[in-house]
C-alpha cells in the first residue's frame, strides 16, 4: 500500500501528533479540520459560520493538495459544539456540497477546546494518476 502524508502550505500547526491530511491507495483521509488559521489562532470565534467556513476551506486545501476536488469527497463526519449551529453549518456546507451529497454524519462533542464550535473530518476517493 502506497501511503502519502499531505500537508497542504500554510496549513496551521498541528495541535497533535497527526498529518491534516494522509493519501493511501487513492483514498484521501482528512484528519479532523478546526478552524485555525496558518499561525494555529482560531478563526471566527463564536461564529459557527464563519468556522464552518474556514474549516470547509482547509480541507478543501488538503483535497487539493492532494490532487482532488471537493466533488471527491465521500464522507464527513461532523461534530458540533452546539447543535443550535446545525442550521447555519448547513447552509455553509451546501455552498461546498451543492450537489450529490456525501455520505456525512453530523453529532454534538466537546472539541479540542472551548472556542471551537466546528470540526469536519472528510473521506475522499481521488482518481487514479496515469
Amino acid at each position: 500500500m502506497s501511503r502519502k502524508p499531505i500537508i497542504p502550505a500554510g496549513s496551521p500547526p498541528p495541535l497533535a501528533p497527526y498529518s491534516p491530511g494522509v493519501l493511501a491507495d487513492n483514498i484521501l483521509y482528512v484528519s479532523g479540520v478546526l478552524a485555525m488559521d496558518a499561525e494555529g489562532k482560531t478563526v471566527g470565534v463564536g461564529d459557527a459560520t464563519a468556522q464552518t467556513r474556514a474549516v470547509l476551506e482547509s480541507i478543501k486545501s488538503i483535497v487539493e493538495a492532494a490532487g482532488g476536488t471537493m466533488a471527491d469527497v465521500t464522507m464527513n463526519s461532523i461534530f458540533l459544539k452546539d447543535l443550535s449551529d446545525y442550521a447555519a453549518m448547513n447552509v455553509v456546507y451546501k455552498e461546498y456540497f451543492p450537489k450529490d451529497f456525501p455520505a456525512r454524519y453530523c453529532i454534538r462533542a466537546d472539541l479540542v477546546k472551548p472556542e471551537f464550535l466546528v470540526e469536519i473530518s472528510s473521506i475522499a476517493h481521488l482518481a487514479k494518476s496515469k
